[in-house]
């Protein structure tokens, strides 16, 4: 039996506001060519998001989110390329209209609590779906976040919202679980869930890994945004020998080399 595959969501963000690529491709235009690049250099998700998650980020109004990642979603689904879309949404109306332009899977930070007819969109379509884990909302998160046991609580967290989900008739093999690192967590939190990430796997579900250029290579480095790349690359090989299948990332062909010497090394 060979390695197991590896799979890489390229981050297209058509925001002003994130924190290390925002109003790069803040167009429709713009947003479909990075995808489209992103593609190329073997991303197997193009992940779409119109509203940024960072903490402290403002809110975007439902309207302006439809605005910004509805074209760049259709664009996408109808331009040639081997690619499936994600939308990074948490709205409810988003998420439907996006998956009715294109989208395949919902990208969801806040585990339907945000807007709990999220959930129904998910039982209505049955997208793939990213069940992530975070404390509060982003505007509040980072907040002094405590935890007994960080890893503990993130797997309480997921089994309830998993039971949830199963409730609702989204089949399991459509889920995939997302620790959420700087999802209100320290950088202690982070590198516990990173050094015990086999906790989470032994749930029995994918792993969806974002940790790419995030601040906690600040807290653990002293590396400003623009010098993250080495240390996401870094720790994206060690998550992945250890078994983490999916990585959410900025830079895809350099994940692309990294996953390509973990699966002949490893």
């Amino acid at each position: 039996m060979g390695p197991a595959p590896f799979f890489i969501a390229g981050i297209v963000n058509v925001t002003p506001d994130s924190f290390y690529d925002g109003g790069t491709h803040e167009d429709a235009h713009s947003g479909v060519a990075h995808g489209l690049d992103l593609a190329r250099q073997g991303a197997a998700i193009l992940d779409v998001g119109g509203e940024s998650t960072r903490p402290y980020a403002d809110q975007v109004s439902e309207a302006e989110e439809l605005n910004r990642v509805i074209p760049v979603i259709r664009g996408l689904a109808e331009a040639d390329h081997e690619s499936v879309i994600s939308v990074d949404t948490y709205k409810a109306k988003v998420a439907a209209s996006a998956l009715e332009a294109g989208a395949d899977i919902i990208n969801d930070v806040s585990a339907f609590r945000f807007e709990p007819e999220l959930l129904d969109v998910v039982a209505e379509y049955k997208p793939g779906y990213v069940l992530m884990h975070s404390l509060g909302r982003p505007e509040d998160m980072q907040d002094e976040p405590r935890y007994d046991d960080v890893v503990g609580a993130l797997m309480a967290f997921f089994e309830e919202r998993l039971t949830v989900l199963d409730k609702a008739g989204l089949p399991m093999n459509r889920v995939t679980l997302d620790p959420g690192i700087g999802f209100g967590k320290t950088l202690e939190h982070n590198l516990s869930i990173l050094k015990n990430i086999e906790r989470i796997m032994a749930l029995g579900f994918p792993v969806f890994m974002g940790l790419s250029n995030k601040s906690m290579w600040q807290g653990l480095l002293g590396l400003a945004v623009g010098e993250r790349q080495n240390a996401t690359q870094v720790a994206t090989a060690v998550l992945a020998a250890k078994g983490v299948p999916i990585h959410r990332v900025h830079e895809v062909a350099l994940t692309q080399q990294t996953l390509t010497i973990v699966r002949e090394l490893a």
